[in-house]
């Protein structure tokens, strides 16, 4: 009598097991017009296979997220140069001790700067504190790049009191490594800046932009892109660090300009407490 078939079994060839044949005895991997496509690096990464890759760029993160019941979050981006305040204290008195003028200069900097990876961290664990007790589809989970400075400090920040915390991370020439407050199983890395842009906004209930530089302005500016041209919702865009941002803008160039109408500064706000920034939101969703 024939084995009754499980109807749970995974009928799915393991075509990945000659890969990692190849990757536990450092043989190199030839061509082979053989392999199963989807298991062939060397044609999933032929340029006319970009549209695929594009395709599997965006699904993955999005089933994971899905599957795990993170419908809901709050972007925070920022520099990636500004150090916690104990990594800043710590650079200061080895640079006091060299004597360095260059090195003492960049250490002063960090410290002036560091305030801001606290701030970010404490409202990260608001945000964590008001979801922790709430049902999985009314909870806010923070997302970040996924990168060090003010991204580490946010999903610090979450991680800290026990919640979940995404990070959306980039390769670069440079191999940005991904902060160690991040969920392992939301941990993802992408090739396409355009589709992590997209991923930051398809959950995205509010941002919160930290001081920061051409990347932060970047997303910054895609947000308010999107939610001025109406290509996606209205949610609270706040500019923390109003000193920061209020010097490096100025926005009224454009008004005077008539590049843009004088209620488009109406599409974001500034602030300097975390308290404040978590009281927007809260505001405009009436939490």
């Amino acid at each position: 009598m024939e084995q009754t078939q499980d109807i749970s079994e995974d009928r799915l060839a393991h075509a990945w097991a000659e890969l990692q044949a190849h990757a536990t005895t450092t043989a190199p991997l030839r061509p082979d017009a053989n392999r199963l496509a989807f298991a062939d690096p060397e044609f999933l990464l032929r340029r006319e296979t970009r549209a695929v890759r594009i395709q599997l760029e965006m699904l993955k993160p999005e089933i994971d997220q899905h599957q795990q019941g993170i419908e809901n979050t709050i972007v925070v981006f920022g520099s990636a140069r500004f150090p916690a305040p104990e990594q800043a204290s710590a650079a200061m008195q080895v640079a006091e001790e060299s004597g360095d003028q260059a090195a003492l200069a960049l250490a002063r900097r960090h410290v002036r700067n560091a305030h801001y990876y606290e701030q970010a961290r404490q409202f990260a664990r608001m945000v964590a504190t008001y979801s922790n007790p709430r049902p999985l589809a009314e909870q806010l989970f923070i997302c970040t790049g996924g990168g060090p400075g003010i991204m580490e400090a946010a999903n610090r920040g979450a991680q800290e009191m026990g919640a979940l915390t995404v990070g959306l991370n980039i390769v670069l020439p440079h191999e940005q490594s991904s902060n160690p407050y991040i969920s392992p199983s939301l941990n993802f890395k992408f090739h396409y800046f355009a589709l992590r842009k997209m991923h930051f906004m398809m959950r995205a209930k509010a941002l919160v932009a930290f001081p920061g530089g051409f990347g932060t302005l970047d997303e910054l500016f895609e947000v308010i892109t999107l939610v001025q041209t109406k290509k996606a919702k209205p949610v609270p865009i706040i500019l923390f660090g109003s000193d920061y941002w209020k010097r490096l803008l100025n926005l009224d160039v454009m008004i005077e300009e008539g590049a843009i109408s004088p209620q488009d500064l109406n599409l974001f706000q500034y602030v300097d407490e975390p308290q404040d920034a978590w009281d927007a939101i809260k505001a405009f969703y009436e939490l």
